[in-house]
């Protein structure tokens, strides 16, 4: 055998000795989980409080200066313009959707309004409001209202992906991105 650690005869012996008697290890088969942070859930009343505070920024009334022209858009003033150049290539995935099918605008208002709340909450990043086609009504109101939150640093159609022309993209200032 070569002795290919650079030691003598003795300390190999020595080494030898010290591990007679030693025996394998049986393999642990035990897996443990990995510990998760405790989520608690809101109560059902701060979850509609929540809903009445976030749809009190929306105002029919209000008409923001939106671009008419193209895909629905908006970026908030001091928002870097790369950010809605990513949601129009769909650099983004939405982790939170919201479909308004069949809604009155008043649910509309106060479901965009808990949705908003729980990206803030749960720090989501992305997510996608599907407003659908229909009459136009909510897919006119939608980036209206949308653009008159101040949590909301961005939004621009969907790709087809997350649906097309029927769909809004959008951008929620979360803790996280509050800080960068």
């Amino acid at each position: 055998m070569k002795n290919k650690f650079g030691l003598n005869q003795e300390d190999i012996l020595l080494f030898k000795a010290s591990i007679s008697g030693a025996r394998k290890i049986k393999q642990d088969t035990i897996v443990h989980p990995p510990k998760r942070k405790q989520i608690t859930k809101p109560s059902a009343q701060r979850v509609i409080q929540e809903q009445v505070d976030a749809s009190y920024y929306f105002s029919d009334e209000f008409q923001p200066l939106l671009d008419n022209e193209g895909p629905a858009r908006y970026l908030r003033p001091n928002a870097s313009p790369y950010e809605l150049k990513k949601l129009r290539r769909g650099d983004y995935v939405p982790e939170l959707f919201l479909d308004l099918h069949g809604l009155t605008q008043l649910q509309a208002k106060q479901e965009i309004g808990a949705l908003i709340s729980a990206c803030k909450r749960e720090h989501v990043y992305c997510a996608c409001i599907m407003h659908g086609h229909g009459k136009h009504i909510l897919k006119q109101q939608t980036p209206l209202w949308l653009a008159q939150h101040p949590d909301i640093i961005a939004f621009h159609q969907a790709p087809k992906e997350w649906g097309g022309n029927a769909a809004l993209l959008l951008l929620i200032e979360t803790e996280e991105t509050a800080r960068r």
